[in-house]
């Protein structure tokens, strides 16, 4: 019982310090993921690409929508 314990408690501290490592990193990737899309949306707006997908998207809802 006592091994299984002591076992345990390194598993347990092993894991609790990996966790402190990479603190305040998800922020900068949700932030650099959202620069990105932004910048995605910016080049298909402002191309001949994006009228197409957007009159194609249309031209499906519209059929869904049976209008």
């Amino acid at each position: 019982m006592n091994r299984w314990l002591v076992r345990r408690f390194v598993r347990i501290r092993t894991r609790m310090a990996g966790l402190g490592r990479d603190r305040g990193q998800t922020g900068i990737e949700y932030l650099g993921i959202a620069v990105v899309i932004a910048v995605i949306i910016g080049v298909l707006a402002t191309t001949d690409i994006g009228n197409a997908i957007r009159t194609g998207i249309l031209d499906k809802i519209a059929d869904i929508v049976g209008a």
